[in-house]
């Protein structure tokens, strides 16, 4: 008989604080599914649960920073070029 893993509610340090994240056992790919709570667009997988936990502790800087960077430039604090991407 097979067990059945369940979801997993862990705090989650990083750099720029602690987060809320639920880390629930992927049946089709295998691994770990992850997801922050609060934090839009962090999510991730990894294939055991160090790998995911790995994975959220670098997708939610990304998500922090990039919201810093959002509202630095609607601040006027920063300009970004924005330049046509080109595709080889």
């Amino acid at each position: 008989m097979k067990v059945r893993k369940k979801k997993q509610k862990v705090q989650i340090k990083t750099q720029y604080g602690a987060f809320t994240c639920v880390f629930e056992p992927e049946p089709d790919m295998g691994g770990y599914a992850v997801e922050a709570l609060g934090i839009q667009g962090a999510i991730s997988w990894g294939k055991n649960l160090a790998e995911a936990r790995l994975m959220i502790v670098e997708a939610i800087e990304c998500a922090v920073e990039g919201e810093a960077i959002i509202r630095a430039e609607e601040a006027g604090l920063i300009s970004i070029r924005k330049r046509p991407l080109t595709l080889a």
